[in-house]
């Protein structure tokens, strides 16, 4: 089947200006000025796509999801249910990574690559870390190197809490043989080997990780730790991690009674403003979602009420608030969610919109941002907003 789409402004993240792009079995065949071939030319074996008003970015990527559901930190009722396809599809994301959290005893490895898997069967592409919270870490075959040698679909290790009450306290020694361990894992199967680090409230904030980079010849870039913006001294450390060359990952899945004064929590949009601002390298920052992860939710008297869970729908959403309310480039801030994370987990066919990439693909409305449609390895997933299912089983 060949699909062509035409009359869209296609971002590659890069603006090209208007362009047709073919598709052909799951691929990107070409980006041109016009593609002669047409539907009527070959019926049943060519599809077109108008997309005039709409701009064609690539695929979301995603690289910190809870796919099988997390939480549980307030006993076993807190615990999040598992994400389903439409879930992803529909906040624009074709690929996700997923990992363990707090919990890595009732949910396992075994469990979240069988869900992986599932997803991978019903469309889109999926990645997992290996690994939780906890050190020493859980693993497939009982080593991280083994893991990421053997195991298909880990990239890295994760995501392995510090400055966290709910960490396992790791020493410094401890955090530096699992880099080590995750960095020439990685080398040996060509996989990112990257340590995704979940960042806590604690005051120690990265210094395991300066540390390291300090005391070792491990590269800053092994590191993707997340949360940067989980408050305003951590954000501010993070500015300086990233000028220094590595990169952050914002957490796009929050409550946005946490962006108030009091409670310090950065939104990604200004934060990504404020980088920018402070001359750091579009290429060193990163947006997911912690999607199905467990929120604590307030009301109007900022009570804690209870818990939620939280949502793909955040990358797309800070997507747009840093065009149409920061000003930024739309070229600039899909780079936190294409390029960037394809290039650091060394996704080499994800993240742009070349010849012969996979053909992950959003159309937005040009004005809005609002998403129209995704295409997942050349397959139509969303149309009009609204979710094609294939298969048996329908999401609710």
């Amino acid at each position: 089947m060949i699909t062509i789409i035409r009359n869209a402004g296609v971002y590659r993240p890069d603006f090209a200006g208007k362009k047709d792009v073919l598709l052909v079995d799951g691929k990107i065949g070409a980006v041109e000025d016009h593609i002669s071939i047409t539907a009527s030319q070959l019926p049943g074996v060519v599809s077109e796509i108008d997309a005039s008003g709409m701009v064609l970015v690539p695929g979301f990527i995603d690289s910190h999801t809870h796919m099988m559901g997390g939480g549980g930190e307030g006993g076993y009722r807190t615990r999040t249910p598992e994400a389903v396809l439409t879930d992803f599809t529909m906040a624009g994301i074709t690929t996700a990574v997923g990992c363990l959290g707090t919990d890595g005893v009732t949910r396992n490895m075994i469990s979240l690559l069988a869900k992986a898997r599932g997803l991978e069967e019903e469309g889109m592409s999926t990645f997992i870390y290996s690994g939780s919270y906890r050190v020493p870490v859980v693993t497939i075959t009982g080593d991280v190197m083994k893991d990421l040698l053997i195991v298909d679909k880990v990239i890295g290790v994760g995501e392995i809490a510090v400055s966290d009450h709910r960490s396992s306290q790791i020493t410094q020694e401890e955090f530096e043989k699992l880099a080590a361990d995750a960095r020439v894992g990685g080398m040996l199967a060509g996989k990112a080997g990257i340590l995704n680090i979940h960042l806590g409230d604690g005051e120690r904030m990265l210094e395991l990780i300066l540390n390291t980079v300090d005391r070792t010849e491990i590269p800053i870039t092994q590191f993707l730790p997340t949360h940067i913006n989980r408050n305003k001294e951590l954000f501010e450390e993070g500015i300086l991690f990233a000028k220094r060359g590595g990169f952050i990952d914002f957490t796009a899945s929050s409550d946005p009674v946490f962006w108030e004064e009091e409670y310090g929590e950065v939104r990604t949009s200004k934060g990504i403003k404020r980088l920018l601002e402070e001359n750091v390298s579009a290429d060193c920052f990163t947006i997911s979602s912690d999607a199905q992860g467990s929120l604590p939710l307030f009301n109007e008297k900022k009570e804690f009420i209870g818990l939620g869970v939280g949502k793909p729908d955040g990358l797309l959403k800070e997507i747009q608030d840093c065009v149409l309310v920061q000003g930024i480039p739309l070229e600039t801030a899909l780079r936190a969610v294409t390029i960037n994370p394809a290039k650091i987990l060394k996704f080499s066919a994800k993240g742009q919109i070349e010849p012969g990439y996979d053909a992950d693909l959003c159309l937005l409305d040009e004005n809005t941002l609002q998403l129209h449609t995704v295409i997942c390895k050349g397959k139509k997933m969303v149309e009009d907003g609204t979710p094609i299912v294939y298969g048996t089983f329908e999401a609710h």
